[in-house]
This record gives C-alpha cells, sequence and structure tokens, in this order.
C-alpha cells in the first residue's frame, strides 16, 4: 500500500516537472543589440545632462558678469552724480559773492576793499582753469597761491578740496590727503568735509590700508547720514 501511495507520488511530482514550461532563452542573437541601444540612449542622456549644466554654468557667469557691471555703472553714476554736485556747489559760490560785492558797492562803495577782490579774482581765476580751461596742472599752483594768500576766505575749504581733488588724479596721495584733511580739521562746516572725508577713505584703500579707509567710510556714514557722501561711503563698505 505504501508502495502504491509512494509511486503515485512520484509519477505525479514527475508529470508536473515534464508540464513546466523550460526557461525562455533568446537564440537570435538581439540581446546585445539591445544592450547597445541601450547604452546610447544613456550616454546621449548624460551628455544632455553634461550641456545643460555648462548651459546653466555659463548663464550663472553672466549673471554675475551683468551684476558686477551694474555695480560698477551705479559707482560711476554716484561719482558722476557727486562731481555735478561739486560743480553746481562751485558755480553757486562764485555767482553769490559777486552778487554780495555788487550789493556792497550800491549800499557802501567805501567797504569795498582792493583786497577783498584780489581774493575773489584770485579763487575765480583757479577755478575756471579746471571748468573752462581744463589746465589742471596749473590750476594746481593757483589753489596754492590762493590758499597761501588767503586762508581764512570762505572760499578756503573748496580751494582745498579742488586742490586734494587735482593732486588725487595725478596719484600724488600724499599731498591730496594733506588737502583733504585740512578741509576736514580746519573747517567744520564746510559742506566739502563729508566729502573730502570720503576722498581720504579712497586715498587709504589705494596706499594699502583698507582699515584706516573703513573707518573713514564708517565715519561718513554716521556723521554726514543720508548725504551724496554717505551713499558713496556705504559702497565702498559693501565692496569690502
Amino acid at each position: 500500500m505504501k508502495r502504491a501511495v509512494l509511486s503515485a507520488v512520484i509519477g505525479v511530482w514527475a508529470g508536473t516537472v515534464v508540464a513546466a514550461p523550460a526557461p525562455v532563452e533568446d537564440i537570435s542573437g538581439n540581446s546585445g543589440d539591445r544592450v547597445a541601444r541601450l547604452e546610447r540612449i544613456i550616454k546621449a542622456k548624460q551628455q544632455s545632462e553634461f550641456e545643460m549644466l555648462q548651459r546653466l554654468d555659463r548663464l550663472q557667469q553672466e549673471v554675475q558678469d551683468l551684476r558686477g557691471l551694474a555695480e560698477q555703472q551705479n559707482y560711476q553714476i554716484n561719482q558722476m552724480l557727486q562731481r555735478q554736485r561739486q560743480l553746481y556747489d562751485e558755480i553757486a559760490d562764485l555767482s553769490a559773492k559777486p552778487a554780495s560785492s555788487a550789493v556792497t558797492v550800491e549800499t557802501a562803495a567805501s567797504n569795498v576793499t582792493s583786497s577783498s577782490l584780489g581774493e575773489t579774482a584770485s579763487y575765480e581765476h583757479a577755478v575756471n582753469l579746471v571748468l573752462k580751461e581744463r589746465r589742471y596742472d596749473e590750476a594746481i599752483p593757483a589753489f596754492q597761491q590762493f590758499i597761501a594768500s588767503y586762508p581764512k576766505s570762505s572760499y578756503a575749504s573748496n580751494a582745498n578740496y579742488w586742490l586734494g581733488q587735482l593732486l588725487y588724479n595725478k596719484n600724488q596721495f600724499a599731498d591730496a590727503a594733506n588737502a583733504f584733511n585740512a578741509v576736514v580739521e580746519r573747517y567744520p562746516d564746510s559742506n566739502k568735509r563729508g566729502d573730502s572725508l570720503v576722498k581720504l577713505g579712497m586715498i587709504a584703500e589705494k596706499t594699502g590700508d583698507a582699515a584706516k579707509a573703513k573707518r573713514y567710510y564708517q565715519r561718513v556714514v554716521k556723521e554726514y547720514a543720508n548725504s551724496a557722501a554717505a551713499r558713496i561711503a556705504k559702497q565702498q563698505l559693501a565692496g569690502k
């Protein structure tokens, strides 16, 4: 009985084995082609991703370049505005002084002295060398002579600032710093004082003293908040 049951079980198992499907084998030889095709697809995808990364890198660099250009142009515009404001101040000073003298002549001619006329004429001559004739090298001694002759003139602070700017443009930083320092120390109420502090900061930068430059800029921001000089000082600080 046991043998019969065992034989029946073996027979069923054998039939199952025989009935089980054989594993499918690709005998057509196309598996290599599929692998090669997949490799080409993967390589193409990788190449596309690499090119996209390159384009992104170029775009990021272009954005950075444009940002730097915009910042540079903004600084140059502010410099131009500052220069324009200085020229307006100089023109206003020049127009105001003769008008005041004219009133004095009309009301009390005897009070107008030759020395005051010499003071005005000397200052106008030095300024005209810059604004009208563009003879900058000759303007330097003209301002120096005016400062030496009229140290207490109402134009003295402006003359020192002009002198400092002319020397700064010639990279004579030590002499330029002396002129700007004169404005800062001798004329606390001058409208050129904040601008002179900014220039002293720029001179410190150009001569390699970044810490000193930072102190000058911070001083401008503190003492002349919301002024054109303070805006330039903030830009200089932001660049540190």
